[in-house]
């Protein structure tokens, strides 16, 4: 496989995608977050151009935080499972939606994720997150799914082929809406058209 090194867009390497999450830190010596099949590098390297090295270009790359970036089949693993400490669940996987997986294939040789593309969660310092979205939503970015959570946590984000600018948040039982943004949503509409 690639070089652990190797530099995705102008900013991030792959170490710095597959490596950023809490779940990775605490089982670091369990895991390999690297991904097997090619065109999850080629996936990854289209976001970074498309997405990511824009979104730096702007706020400025002290300033984002990627938070979590490709997600492995051993990193899927860890985050379906338990903390034996704490009992509770490692984190949240959807891999057949989020596109966190890229283009990853499972036993049966089939995509995780039939979206394809690839999928990042991250921040900017210092910089509340919508006002992170207003910014993708006016420069008119072409991602594929974006995901807010609040104005405080960080902001999910994808490209693929699709580009559908398809954008929600969620209510508190985690159910997608897209009630209090209709205003995002009919920008990025506008944006498609």
């Amino acid at each position: 496989m690639e070089s652990q090194n190797l530099l995705l867009g102008q900013y991030l390497s792959l170490i710095d995608f597959c490596t950023c999450t809490n779940t990775y830190q605490k089982y670091i010596n369990q895991i390999n977050p690297f991904p097997t099949n090619s065109e999850s590098i080629d996936a990854l390297q289209n976001l970074c151009k498309h997405i990511v090295d824009p979104i730096i270009d702007h706020f400025g790359r002290e300033q984002f935080q990627l938070t979590y970036g490709f997600c492995s089949k051993d990193l899927k693993h860890f985050l379906e499972q338990k903390d034996p400490v704490t009992g509770l669940k490692n984190g949240r996987v959807a891999p057949n939606l989020d596109q966190h997986m890229a283009h990853e294939v499972n036993r049966n040789e089939k995509y995780y994720c039939d979206r394809l593309g690839a999928a990042c969660d991250f921040q900017i310092a210092n910089v509340s997150s919508n006002k992170v979205v207003d910014w993708i939503l006016d420069t008119g970015l072409p991602f594929d799914r974006l995901y807010y959570y609040s104005i405080e946590r960080p902001i999910h984000i994808s490209y693929g082929d699709g580009h559908s600018r398809s954008i929600c948040t969620f209510t508190t039982s985690g159910t997608p809406t897209t009630k209090g943004i209709e205003a995002w949503v009919n920008l990025a509409k506008l944006k498609i058209e």
